[in-house]
């Protein structure tokens, strides 16, 4: 169930929530996590009788009470039905303004290549820049990225460009160190159940993509989600990438569905990527435009100054000049669709921005 608390609960009555939860057997973190307009915790209430709870909705701290069923409590849309907004950097996903483009190379391969980049993107269009310091590849025998080098370099390109950076962590020993140079941590989708990730990326207090693992369904995908916000992060944005099938005309099967479906279960932003999506090159541009169309609050994409050069996935990466017009076709489509401008959404919209991760308690 979610219990949303009264905006004025004081910590007095807050711990006294925390301690009747626990005594009547709740699963879950009994912290407050800052969604929307006010703070909600959720929680597991299979083990808590009716009396019990109808006890608990009457405690001082709590405004009211909704019954979730779904294994996701906190990334329920009803957890916050207005949808969140992430800020990373200057650039804000869920706002349902002109959806950001986070563009780079697969892969970080020198200081020259990586600044060449970012000033493409910048130019072409793209608010962020995706570039992997560390690479998960099929084949140990294949390029890894260049590890804490390639994470100064992405933070040269920020320097000189100010686009901020997302860069993907591989395990929960390395967080630490790629969020001191990172603005969003990506989770890739070979990682997407890799738990203790999850929570310490969650711990970071950074934005979190987590991208949608190449088999798994929308309830498992939520439920990742639900580790980081469990862990005191409410900046969670999914990422589409699409699911392995057994047609080998393209990559993945880019699930575009995913999209509208996601925005009826969870108030997080959905980010898509048609890069990994199709793994070819001419595939990216339509894709792209379909996932903007079906209400994408972002897209990331491959892009390399020489794509045919890329070190890795170059069937997919596409030139500044395919991003250039992208981005011009994405927002000719979000003004015929009579979609807001920025202009006309409101900045006194709530931003749920976790400078520091919250402490949780958990019942034993």
């Amino acid at each position: 169930m979610l219990i949303f608390l009264h905006t004025n609960a004081t910590a007095a009555e807050r711990a006294e929530l925390r301690h009747a939860l626990a005594a009547e057997g709740a699963r879950g973190p009994l912290g407050a996590l800052p969604i929307g307009a006010g703070d909600v915790i959720g929680v597991d209430a299979a083990a808590i009788s009716e009396l019990a709870k109808n006890r608990i909705a009457h405690l001082p701290a709590v405004n009211h009470i909704i019954p979730i069923k779904t294994a996701y409590k906190l990334a329920h849309i009803a957890a916050n039905p207005a949808g969140t907004r992430v800020k990373v950097g200057n650039v804000v996903f869920g706002s349902r303004g002109m959806p950001p483009v986070i563009a780079g190379p697969c892969s970080v391969e020198n200081e020259e290549q990586i600044i060449e980049a970012a000033k493409a993107a910048k130019t072409s269009g793209a608010v962020m820049l995706r570039g992997g310091a560390f690479k998960p590849r099929t084949s140990p025998y294949t390029f890894q990225g260049l590890g804490p080098q390639g994470l100064r370099m992405l933070a040269r390109a920020r320097e000189i460009t100010g686009l901020p950076v997302v860069t993907e962590v591989m395990e929960p020993g390395m967080v630490d160190a790629v969020a001191a140079f990172a603005d969003m941590l990506q989770i890739g989708a070979r990682n997407m159940q890799n738990y203790s990730l999850l929570i310490a990326a969650g711990h970071s207090g950074k934005p979190i993509l987590l991208k949608r693992g190449p088999s798994s369904t929308l309830d498992e995908w939520l439920s990742a989600a639900e580790y980081i916000l469990a862990a005191g992060n409410p900046n969670v944005v999914l990422c589409e990438r699409g699911l392995r099938g057994f047609d080998n005309h393209t990559r993945n099967i880019f699930d575009v569905t995913a999209i509208p479906a996601l925005h009826s279960l969870t108030h997080l932003p959905i980010v898509a990527d048609p890069s990994h999506g199709t793994g070819k090159r001419s595939f990216v541009a339509p894709m792209a435009l379909a996932s903007a169309a079906a209400g994408a609050d972002g897209l990331i994409l491959e892009m390399h100054p020489r794509p045919d050069e890329a070190m890795s996935d170059a069937d997919q990466t596409i030139s500044p000049e395919t991003l250039r017009d992208i981005v011009q076709k994405i927002h000719a489509m979000h003004i015929a669709l009579g979609r807001p401008t920025e202009d006309e959404i409101s900045d006194a919209a709530t931003l749920p921005i976790a400078q520091e991760p919250l402490s949780y308690v958990f019942p034993e």
